[in-house]
């Protein structure tokens, strides 16, 4: 399909990416459910939910690239497939651990096809200020399609099953994999572009400034995806434990209202570290999220759940508040010509932090006697450890600030 006009390739691109993205957190928001019907262990809820992070990590930095050699409507129309695959192979395939562990791959995979592919049929088709917004409208979409999840999971187990929340997810992306077919226009690329070189990320690991932020990707990572994958575990065994039979806030619409306002919190965190140094605003927001984990860890003993869950509320707001911060440091301070390799090394340390850290608290959950008070105390002491990397890497390799920083002491000579 040719002659489409780009503020048609923006609006169906965000679209598809909204509906593709409606069933990304089923699983998690389900979790419960299937710790009980499949006899899950806590380790094996952390790999079930981590695995979909691990197979991002690994896939990007080949599928990335392979959108400059063929069509990216192609990996991208393939991806939503795979994703459509993995939740239907939930419903008629997956009966326990291991068939869901396949098919929380293929999500994984068909993830890694759309977002990033996604964004380069944007820029490959918009220009100026029209780019810019798509890149914001296309994050939003998938932020908010993200929150959703929860909800609609959670309310359709409710009156159906388990099943039915699966279903309703390959449904949604059957929509997505239309429109992408139907009005993702073609496109014609180059079969000579040189293949993947792995010297070419030296260069890029001597960026300090720009690994620096990298780093506390990593750590925020690992602390939001911990969070995504357990918190609908955590505040049902907090709400169990409490006694209390009737909730005022389900445990699922916390994470709902966290990915609704974190988004905000995200955008506006940016904004913040332009005006008060963009050093000194991560370095706050990794303390202020480092002391309100403590307290959501020391709540667990109080056994009042509205108390826990406004707690775990702030702590994900905490969490998002400088997550365009980081990855604007990264792609800011990155050699223009080397800025792709530079973002995807930004994009496999945290989505890495986010397969390694939840699998850890599960693992870790495990090992100090499962749900209970030691045993989620211990979990997330394991995530306040990795946290520290962040504010290291900050104040040992000092990045440079960006253009329109206010400036902070932490500056790299250059």
């Amino acid at each position: 399909m040719t002659g489409v006009s780009p503020k048609k390739v923006m609006l169906v691109i965000c679209i598809a990416q909204l509906f593709s993205q409606m069933g990304a957190y089923t699983l998690p928001a389900l979790l419960p459910s299937f710790i009980s019907e499949w006899s899950l262990s806590n380790s094996e809820a952390g790999w079930l939910t981590g695995i979909f992070y691990g197979a991002y990590m690994i896939s990007v930095p080949f599928l990335v690239p392979l959108t400059d050699r063929i069509d990216p409507k192609k990996i991208y129309v393939s991806s939503v497939f795979m994703t459509l695959l993995a939740h239907l192979g939930f419903v008629f395939v997956a009966h326990d651990f291991i068939g869901g562990l396949i098919f929380r791959i293929l999500a994984g995979f068909g993830w890694a096809g759309t977002y990033m592919p996604g964004l380069k049929i944007l820029a490959d088709h918009l220009t100026g200020k029209l780019q810019t917004r798509s890149v914001a409208f296309h994050a939003a979409s998938v932020g908010i399609a993200g929150s959703l999840s929860f909800i609609i999971a959670a309310t359709l187990e409710r009156f159906g099953s388990w099943h039915t929340a699966f279903i309703s997810a390959a449904l949604f992306t059957f929509i997505a994999l239309i429109l992408a077919v139907v009005y993702i226009p073609r496109q014609l690329c180059s079969s000579k572009i040189s293949s993947i070189s792995y010297s070419n990320f030296v260069p890029i690991l001597k960026n300090f400034s720009s690994v620096a932020y990298s780093l506390c990707y990593f750590s925020h990572t690992w602390e939001m995806f911990v969070q995504r994958s357990w918190i609908v575990v955590f505040l049902a065994y907090v709400a169990a434990d409490s006694g209390t039979s009737t909730l005022f806030v389900s445990p699922v619409y916390i994470p709902f209202v966290v990915g609704l306002l974190g988004t905000w919190a995200s955008i506006s965190g940016n904004e913040v570290a332009m005006k008060v140094g963009r050093q000194k605003w991560v370095l706050g927001v990794s303390f202020a999220s480092m002391a309100t984990l403590v307290l959501v860890a020391l709540s667990v003993n109080t056994s009042l759940y509205t108390f826990v869950a406004g707690l775990c509320l702030i702590h994900g707001i905490l969490i998002y508040a400088d997550s365009s911060a980081l990855t604007a440091g990264a792609s800011g301070n990155a050699d223009p010509a080397r800025r792709g390799a530079q973002l995807a090394l930004h994009s496999m340390l945290g989505y890495g932090g986010g397969f390694v850290g939840s699998v850890t608290f599960g693992v870790v959950l495990d090992f100090a006697g499962g749900q209970t008070i030691t045993g989620w105390m211990a979990a997330f002491a394991s995530v306040l450890l990795i946290l520290v990397v962040g504010p290291i890497a900050i104040w040992w390799l000092k990045p440079n600030d960006l253009a329109g920083d206010a400036p902070w002491r932490h500056k790299r000579k250059s």
